[in-house]
């Protein structure tokens, strides 16, 4: 197993801890390509992951949010015993797992032709956006210039005693 070194990137970064213990905890659990699957932007703040998912109907498929990781799984009943001549439609079961950053929410989901479209949205909380913080002039933090003249004046008394 591969880890990587990220002791040069944490000296100017911050918060990022998460980041770098998902990469290296993801990185080695590979999954198998079933079922097939497209992620797309479709806007600034907005994703749609498409997974192609020939033969199942919308009952066997469940679609799971939980925290930052979204589930979607498979299965089809075994009530279709057919004498298969030849079969290459997959119908095993699936579990397939996706990362999802913060404040990225499953707006939807829809299944139509076969094709499973999950609709995502990055809807960051009004605290969480920057804002401009004003810088005032000649005055130190949480000390109003008579109280600054105060603290002037007493320094000066007791240089000069």
């Amino acid at each position: 197993m591969r880890t990587y070194d990220f002791s040069p990137l944490w000296r100017s970064t911050v918060g990022f801890d998460r980041l770098f213990d998902l990469i290296n905890n993801e990185i080695p659990n590979v999954q198998d390509t079933f079922p097939p699957y497209d992620i797309v932007r479709t806007g600034e703040e907005s994703y749609r992951i498409t997974l192609a998912l020939a033969g199942f109907t919308p009952e066997q498929v469940t679609v799971t949010a939980q925290q930052n990781r979204l589930t979607v799984a498979g299965a089809k009943g075994d009530n279709n015993h057919q004498d298969y001549i030849y079969q290459s439609i997959a119908a095993r079961a699936f579990e397939r797992h996706f990362s999802l950053a913060d404040h990225v929410e499953v707006e939807r989901a829809t299944f139509e032709n076969g094709l499973l479209h999950i609709d995502l949205v990055r809807k960051v909380p009004e605290a969480m956006k920057p804002r401009r913080i004003e810088i005032s002039v000649g005055h130190v933090a949480g000390m109003d210039a008579k109280a600054l003249e105060t603290k002037e004046s007493k320094t000066r008394a007791v240089r000069a005693a």
